[in-house]
């Protein structure tokens, strides 16, 4: 397995063992529940858990789920207003029940009705994973008058030739284009929302409750409980889950540290930061940067880092950093202040690159490019944010 790859499996180990005891998977698993748990926090929003009834359910095994991201599961015929709701729903870190079509392993699609809650931490407020339930719609309900008898054979007929398989967080077809039977335009005209049935609505909230009372019951057991209400504001420090998907989407190294806290404490480290330096998440959120110096990293360099800080502006230096395992490496520095919507500094954020890495590099942006590209892409997701978190 590769180092990356490595890191992945580890993050979303970490994702369960930081927070609750060891026996959450088999409890978990002895649920009769279709489900998922995903975690906000980690880089494409992927899921940590899939309950084995969900993946009877979609024909997929749990090693072609794990780390994948939901969305995968959706095709050409599910409702992008459905979507839209849920991408509102985990912005407002705030429940959601909407009908969605998602397909099959086989490629064959489900009505199904999507019930996801978000899960929080009780002491200190923050979105630490979401559940996202899944009930199958039984019944006809979603078809016109008019609609044949057929429709599910030829459902299966058409999208069951085209399998559909995991494939950097999305499932993709393979094989040879998928042919319709029919005029597909005219059937998506006719396609009409499907709705649950209220038996299915209460199964799908009493599935929730389930997944909440297991979840509470072993976190209980390690002392970092969670709930299924938010039962304070998020302290100073902590991102929105929101912000942390888009951070995720930016893939070079760089940590977030927060200018309104004491001896400004890292609260976003990128997945490209933790393969630089051999960390795990949790051992690099809430500390200053300053703990990759080490015994020959040059003070003068530390010292023009602080007053670029102190006094708000921008610097780039290049400074002897250490990982985690002690070995030593160049590290291309840049830092630059991050303002919110109003203006303030809210944030410092901070690129490394590993100057070797850069000199052999023939081809690409410069480095000097690539991270105020970073930076530029830090600065819009949390003005958005901001913005996104003033309106009513």
């Amino acid at each position: 397995m590769s180092v990356a790859g490595s890191l992945e499996v580890g993050l979303i180990e970490e994702s369960f063992n930081a927070r609750y005891s060891l026996w959450i998977t088999e409890a978990l698993d002895e649920l009769p529940d279709n489900f998922t748990i995903t975690d906000p926090c980690l880089s494409g929003h992927p899921i940590v858990f899939a309950s084995r009834g969900f993946l009877k359910m979609t024909g997929y095994s749990r090693d072609e789920v794990i780390g994948k991201n939901g969305r995968g599961f959706q095709g050409p015929m599910t409702n992008r207003r459905s979507i839209m709701e849920i991408r509102e729903a985990i912005r407002e870190e705030r429940p959601v029940q909407v009908s969605l079509l998602n397909y099959r392993k086989s490629g064959s699609p489900f009505w199904i009705l999507f019930h996801m809650s978000p899960v929080f931490g009780k002491d200190d407020g923050k979105v630490i994973h979401f559940v996202a339930v899944q009930v199958p719609i039984s019944g006809q309900r979603h078809h016109r008058s008019g609609f044949g008898e057929d429709w599910s054979d030829r459902c299966e007929t058409a999208f069951g030739s085209c399998r559909r398989e995991v494939s950097s967080g999305s499932l993709v077809r393979s094989g040879r284009s998928l042919q319709l039977e029919w005029d597909e335009k005219a059937e998506l005209e006719n396609w009409e929302h499907c709705e649950a049935s209220e038996c299915e609505k209460l199964r799908a909230v009493a599935a929730i409750n389930n997944v909440l009372s297991v979840l509470t019951h072993y976190s209980e057991l390690t002392g970092r409980l969670v709930c299924g209400n938010r039962c304070c504001s998020p302290r100073t420090g902590f991102l929105s889950s929101s912000l942390i998907i888009s951070l995720c989407r930016v893939k070079q190294s760089f940590v977030l540290t927060d200018s309104r806290l004491p001896d400004m404490p890292i609260v976003y480290a990128s997945d490209a930061f933790l393969r630089l330096t051999g960390y795990m998440r949790h051992e690099v959120l809430g500390r200053n940067c300053r703990f990759l110096s080490g015994a020959d990293t040059d003070s003068l360099v530390l010292y023009e880092i602080k007053e670029s800080i102190q006094n708000e502006r921008s610097c780039t230096v290049q400074i002897l950093n250490y990982r985690k395992d002690e070995s030593p490496f160049w590290n291309l520095l840049h830092i630059s202040p991050i303002r919110n919507a109003s203006g303030k500094t809210a944030y410092f954020v901070g690129v490394q690159m590993e100057i070797s890495c850069e000199k052999v590099e023939a081809k690409g942006l410069r480095p000097e490019t690539r991270q105020l590209s970073v930076v530029a892409a830090v600065r819009v997701a949390v003005r958005g944010s901001s913005m996104a978190a003033s309106l009513p």
